[in-house]
């Protein structure tokens, strides 16, 4: 679908390519977390979405990065073909390497009253709900934060470029470092604790963002980088924990909640950037983020060994 957004002829079929895109790639991370939840022992599960999380981490750096330059120097069109050239060559490679399931159990046909049981007897779980609860909040603050950072940045007194902007965005590295030790700085110190880490971390980020130093801005997308990949890692893996049946609805779940943060409070932010600027943003993103520091107090009970 890259490839076939390459080639549209006008902004709508363009739309149309990008939402099926969309609705296609939604279902690949809800997979991929079912499949370590079901196939990697309990004990090293946290460490192992971590590693997931962290290739999430250099996957989402690199599109920003390497499409950002592409789009300056080239088209959007030959970053869009690149990408899609990209894509084809890995899923060949998933083909090849991926280890065979060795718990997953396959059922036959389309039975729509045993997902929605599932679905159901998921968000009856308090604990689950609060989960998916902070994986809302997690992408409302990190896309609202990313999106409109572009447009302060490109505008005075900074003007940046394409590429300027794009190379800030090598910051998702401090999400791969950060989300790959997630697991281990959680048994040492527990799971609650680390998951409000990673909210007081993007609360220092946010309103280090206000200042009028560049140098102090990038630190402060940091900040918010690597508490975004902490308490993303950690709750992702609870959720693979908490959920002792149909692994894959929980993660489906967690991440239908988890997209529509970034939709539903990414797209609303357009409103506070344009009624009041920079500083609305960030206070929209710092209460969502004392929210979410509220719910991992009363969502892990894990305790530091």
């Amino acid at each position: 679908l890259n490839i076939v957004s390459m080639l549209t002829p006008n902004w709508h079929s363009l739309l149309i390519a990008r939402a099926l895109e969309g609705l296609l790639l939604g279902g690949v991370p809800a997979v991929t977390m079912a499949w370590i939840a079901e196939e990697i022992a309990p004990e090293h599960l946290g460490k192992t979405m971590g590693l997931y999380i962290a290739g999430t981490a250099f996957g989402g750096m690199m599109g920003r990065v390497g499409m950002g330059i592409l789009v300056e120097y080239f088209s959007w069109r030959t970053a869009l073909g690149l990408l899609g050239a990209i894509c084809f060559i890995c899923s060949i490679a998933f083909l090849k390497l991926l280890p065979a399931s060795r718990n997953f159990v396959q059922k036959k046909g389309l039975n729509l009253g045993f997902h929605i049981q599932m679905w159901r007897a998921h968000l009856s779980n308090t604990k689950l709900l609060r989960l998916f609860a902070i994986g809302f909040l997690l992408t409302s603050v990190f896309v609202t934060l990313f999106n409109y950072a572009t447009f302060r940045l490109s505008g005075a007194p900074y003007s940046l470029s394409q590429t300027q902007i794009s190379l800030i965005f090598l910051s998702y590295s401090f999400g791969m470092v950060s989300s790959s030790l997630a697991g281990s700085l959680a048994d040492r110190f527990g799971k609650k604790t680390m998951m409000m880490s990673g909210f007081a971390l993007m609360i220092l980020g946010s309103l280090m963002t206000l200042l009028s130093s560049l140098f102090g801005i990038i630190i402060g997308i940091a900040f918010i980088t690597t508490g975004f990949f902490i308490t993303h890692s950690l709750t992702s893996s609870s959720v693979g924990a908490e959920s002792k049946q149909a692994k894959a609805h929980a993660s489906s779940l967690y991440l239908l909640f988890y997209y529509m943060g970034s939709s539903i409070v990414g797209s609303a932010g357009g409103w506070f950037w344009l009624h009041g600027g920079w500083s609305a943003i960030v206070g929209l993103t710092v209460f969502l983020s004392l929210i979410g520091i509220f719910l991992a107090v009363y969502t892990s009970h894990a305790k530091a060994h």
